[in-house]
């Protein structure tokens, strides 16, 4: 059972859907109890970090996510799922995040011409090529992008991919059990999917 958490908003129907193509039984969960009887867990981010932090601590998500995490149950983080995972973020003013990983998220820098958000596809250059969701996909792959904020990842061995715009920043995060992109593996047809194939054989 692979669990995909509701927090209100999120491109939950795409992730859902991709999950149910490659043969899995999916659930949403909307209360934090679901999660207990996941598989593996799926937070599917979109939109601010202040207001995904706000509404995950309403509806008392934040201690048993972490508790299931610290059971080393695997979870994949996508887009602010990834975000969400560093210990702070300045968009919107800045809020505290999850503290799974060292480090803070950032807005792109308008230097150099440089079009925020970014939105399009790019590529992914492995550091780690040993991390399971790599398996079968081909260094240098082009996901699909859509952010405006990038992770400054302060913690050594966890980048186990980075993606350049304008700087270098981690795009691929591989933390034992913790796993997250900041691309849409959903909307980046064939290797997209691949990657959430690797992600249900952990």
């Amino acid at each position: 059972m692979i669990g995909i958490i509701d927090y209100g908003s999120g491109n939950l129907k795409s992730v859902y859907n991709a999950f149910r193509y490659l043969g899995q039984n999916v659930e949403i969960c909307r209360v934090p109890r679901e999660l207990e009887r996941s598989d593996k867990i799926v937070f599917p981010g979109v939109g601010s970090s202040v207001d995904a932090m706000k509404s995950l601590n309403e509806r008392g998500f934040i201690k048993p996510l972490l508790e299931e995490i610290e059971k080393e149950k695997p979870f994949l983080g996508i887009c602010l799922g990834l975000q969400l995972l560093f210990e702070h973020s300045e968009e919107a003013g800045g809020c505290d995040c999850l503290g799974v990983v060292k480090g803070n998220v950032k807005l792109f820098s308008q230097k150099n011409g440089l079009k925020i958000p970014q939105i399009g596809w790019n590529t992914v250059k492995f550091r780690n090529k040993k991390c399971p969701l790599f398996e079968g996909i081909k260094d240098g792959t082009f996901f699909y992008f859509v952010h405006s904020y990038y992770c400054d990842n302060e913690q050594a061995g966890v980048s186990a991919g980075v993606t350049e715009y304008g700087i270098e920043y981690c795009s691929v995060l591989w933390k034992k059990n913790v796993f997250a992109v900041q691309f849409h593996p959903e909307r980046s047809q064939e290797n997209g999917l691949k990657l959430l194939e690797n992600f249900i054989k952990i």
